[in-house]
C-alpha cells in the first residue's frame, strides 16, 4: 500500500473523530486553549492509532468475529454518548454540582467516544494484515491525521456552539447518535 493510500485511509477513519470532536468542542464550557483541543486530539489519537494495532494482532483467527459485532459496539457506545449529550443539552446550566461532574468525567467520557469512533480501525487493522502492510508505519499515519482532525474539530465546534448554543448541543448529540445508526446501517443494510 503506498504512502498515499495510507493517508487518504487515515483520513477516511479520522473522519469520525473530526465530527465527534466538533461535538465536544460544542459542548465545552469556554472556548478551548491550545492544551484542551490537544488534549482532545491525543485522546482521538492515541485511541485511533492503537485500534488497528489490536486488530492486527487478532488477525485472521478471531476476523469473523469482531466483523460481526463492530458495527454494535460502536452503535451501542455512539448512541450512548449522543444521548447523554441531547441529555445534558436540557439540564440547567446554573447547577454548579453538575458542572463539576462534567468535568470529572469528561476525560472517561472523551475516551468512550474515541472508542466508539474507532472500532472500524480495528477492522482496518484486520485488513491491513492481510494486506501485509506495515503496521508500524500505518498505525502512527493514522494517529497523526486523527490527531489533527480531532484538534481541529475541537476548535470548529466550539465556533458553532457560541453561534447556535443548545440547539448546536442537540444537533451534535444527535449527529453522533445517528454516526452510530449510521454504521449500524451500513453494515446491517449493505
Amino acid at each position: 500500500m503506498s504512502l498515499l493510500a495510507l493517508v487518504l485511509l487515515a483520513l477516511g477513519l479520522s473522519v469520525d473523530a473530526f465530527a465527534a470532536a466538533i461535538g465536544r468542542g460544542v459542548v465545552a464550557p469556554e472556548r478551548p486553549t491550545v492544551a484542551l483541543a490537544m488534549r482532545t486530539g491525543v485522546i482521538f489519537g492515541l485511541v485511533e492509532m492503537s485500534a488497528p494495532i489490536v486488530g492486527w494482532l487478532l488477525g485472521i483467527a478471531f476476523a469473523g468475529y469482531v466483523e460481526a459485532i463492530d458495527h454494535w459496539i460502536a452503535f451501542v457506545l455512539l448512541v450512548g454518548v449522543g444521548g447523554h449529550m441531547v441529555w445534558e443539552a436540557f439540564e440547567d446550566d446554573d447547577d454548579p454540582e453538575a458542572a463539576e461532574a462534567e468535568t470529572k468525567g469528561s476525560v472517561l467520557l472523551l475516551v468512550v467516544t474515541a472508542v466508539g469512533t474507532s472500532i472500524d480501525s480495528m477492522v482496518v487493522g484486520i485488513s491491513l494484515a492481510l494486506l501485509e502492510v506495515d503496521i508500524r508505519l500505518a498505525a502512527p499515519i493514522i494517529g497523526v491525521t486523527t490527531f489533527t482532525m480531532a484538534s481541529i474539530g475541537m476548535y470548529a465546534g466550539k465556533a458553532i456552539g457560541d453561534r447556535l448554543g443548545r440547539r448546536a448541543e442537540i444537533a451534535a448529540g444527535v449527529g453522533l447518535a445517528l454516526l452510530g445508526c449510521g454504521i449500524l446501517w451500513g453494515h446491517t443494510m449493505a
